[in-house]
């Protein structure tokens, strides 16, 4: 099988992501945050609703999280399908119920001293719900920055 898209160092992309998510329970679990693995609620434009699931999420206390760990390409750019796979991410949120709290837990990777979720936010901003947190997380520390 042909893996040139595969995430280098990893077993698979879908490896990567369900290790992603694994760091960043682990760090809400830190912060008293006990997150619950692909959390449905119910989303929708109008009356009509259908349930959707988070990566993570919790009733108590109310918050949905959506986890990407996405890189920069290898030749350092910007990772195109990525984008509109995060772009989709912030239309979910902006129509997920109101009494959650909305994070979006992102990988740190850098390419010129700017991370992917910065470049995010400076191209893409205008299309981040005011609600929504985007959080950094750097594997390295097991530490994460809140960007906005």
């Amino acid at each position: 099988m042909d893996a040139n898209n595969q995430r280098i160092g990893a077993l698979s992309n879908t490896h990567a992501g369900n290790d992603f998510e694994g760091a960043a329970r682990a760090f809400f679990a830190k912060q008293g945050i006990t997150l619950t693995k692909n959390f449905s609620v119910p989303v929708g434009v109008g009356e009509t609703k259908k349930p959707r699931r988070f990566d993570l999420g919790s009733e108590n206390p109310p918050v949905l999280v959506e986890c990407k760990s996405h890189t920069w390409t290898q030749g350092g750019n910007m990772p195109s399908a990525k984008m509109t796979v995060w772009n989709e991410a912030m239309y979910y949120s902006h129509i997920a119920p109101d009494a959650y709290r909305m994070i979006f837990f992102v990988l740190k990777h850098y390419r010129r001293e700017q991370s992917l979720a910065a470049y995010y936010l400076k191209t893409h901003g205008h299309l981040v719900p005011s609600d929504v947190e985007l959080w950094e997380y750097d594997l390295e520390s097991s530490s994460a920055e809140r960007l906005r």
